[in-house]
């Protein structure tokens, strides 16, 4: 084997970072739309809800928030061979860990409260509020959401808890794992899946078994807990090899045809066992919800062959033999796990490209404490769904942009405190 696939030039890939904006900007219109669904127990409820949103919002659940594991394993295989386990473990708990805490602490509990306020009869006010909220205990069995309470909650930031969990366990992983035995197994993959159609069979199949088998969890959009560990894993393992990408440029199409299929027999078997059997297709082991959930979890891993494959074709094509590198879910314009990168392109894009990158992790923390206080007002509004919907979502993402903007960019401390490297 050539030393290009072992070790592949580390060029960032920017449609990963763009990527993530989307996905970051696209939670807005989702939550915005958990207010008006009737299925989902979200902080404030519309008076008129719909179930029409349950259908959109499963199309968006199975590749999105999947995509962002995927990435940020992507960016850990770069990170930890230039900083070392122990390094890499600092660096996140630095990225992730500093804000996952300041989060938790000033921005966590106003979701919860509003949840309450939005009872006529409860009248506590928000400092009143704050030590019920705070009053934990540590329970294991929930790992890694080892804090638990009666009214404390993980919140949007679940995915912050997850994922920095996931890197502190494949720090020492890496560390302990002999290197020799590991390099043979990742030769072994990347060969196999030099045949078409393997990196779509081989990588879904426990994808599905977790799925099926572990269940649903509604909270973390759709998706197990284990399920997103083996996505963030994959990503791991995917940025160690270039076949890995060649083979994913490969089979992006049939991966496409493989997901709208999927989804297409999988869709309708959610909703039958929901509602004609009335199952619950997330966790009941009926033989009909089983399968269901399997498809899914295929269909999952064969949207983001799908995507990446896709959107990485005619870029490489022109620049041949580079690998990705990600940040974990933020990064600095002009650097990241990677090394320094080239712009993608020239004048007003490449600074909306580095102000992008750089902004997605505050983004993301600060997006739904907004949306549901935004929501709070807007629900009582004597106005038509969609009016309330545009509002919710206009308002949400002009606040969001301007607290992060007015607010976490202006100064040293605040950057620190939201993760932005510098």
């Amino acid at each position: 084997m050539t030393t290009a696939h072992r070790d592949p030039p580390q060029t960032r890939r920017p449609e990963l970072d763009v990527i993530r904006a989307l996905v970051v900007v696209g939670l807005v219109f989702f939550h915005a739309a958990l207010v008006f669904d009737t299925g989902d127990d979200y902080y404030v409820k519309n008076a008129e809800t719909t179930e029409a949103t349950t259908v959109v919002a499963g199309l968006a659940v199975v590749w999105a928030m999947p995509m962002l594991f995927l990435i940020a394993g992507l960016g850990a295989w770069h990170s930890l061979r230039r900083r070392g386990p122990a390094g890499f473990a600092v660096e996140r708990l630095l990225r992730l860990g500093v804000p996952l805490v300041f989060a938790t602490i000033a921005l966590l509990p106003v979701p919860q409260w509003l949840r309450l306020r939005a009872d006529p009869a409860y009248q506590e006010s928000y400092p009143r509020f704050l030590p019920r909220f705070f009053d934990v205990r540590l329970d294991l069995s929930e790992f890694p959401f080892v804090v638990q309470g009666e009214h404390f909650e993980s919140g949007h930031l679940w995915f912050v808890v997850m994922l920095l969990a996931y890197a502190l366990l494949l720090a020492p992983l890496v560390r302990w794992l002999p290197r020799e035995p590991g390099r043979r197994i990742r030769e072994r993959l990347a060969a196999a899946v030099r045949t078409r159609g393997a990196i779509l069979a081989l990588p879904a199949l426990p994808i599905s078994l977790i799925t099926a088998l572990a269940g649903m969890e509604k909270p973390f959009a759709g998706w197990s807990r284990w399920a997103y560990l083996l996505f963030f894993l994959y990503g791991f393992v995917l940025a160690s090899d270039e076949r890995f990408r060649v083979a994913m440029r490969r089979d992006a199409r049939p991966a496409l045809g493989s997901a709208l299929v999927l989804l297409g027999i999988g869709m309708p078997g959610f909703l039958i066992a929901g509602d004609a059997l009335g199952a619950d297709p997330f966790t009941d082991m009926t033989a009909l919800a089983i399968t269901v959930r399997a498809l899914y979890g295929a269909a999952g891993w064969c949207c983001l062959v799908a995507i990446l494959g896709l959107l990485d074709r005619r870029r490489t094509a022109r620049s041949p033999g580079t690998e990705p590198t990600a940040p974990a879910l933020s990064s600095s314009p002009g650097r990241g796990p990677g090394g320094p990168h080239p712009a993608p392109r020239a004048g007003l894009g490449r600074r909306l490209y580095g102000y992008l990158a750089a902004a997605v992790l505050p983004l993301y923390i600060l997006h739904q404490p907004i949306l549901v206080a935004v929501a709070y007002g807007v629900v009582r509004w004597d106005a038509a769904t969609p009016v309330k919907y545009v509002a919710i979502v206009a308002a949400s993402l002009t606040l969001t942009v301007a607290a992060y903007e007015l607010v976490v960019r202006r100064t040293r401390a605040t950057r620190f405190l939201f993760g932005i490297r510098r």
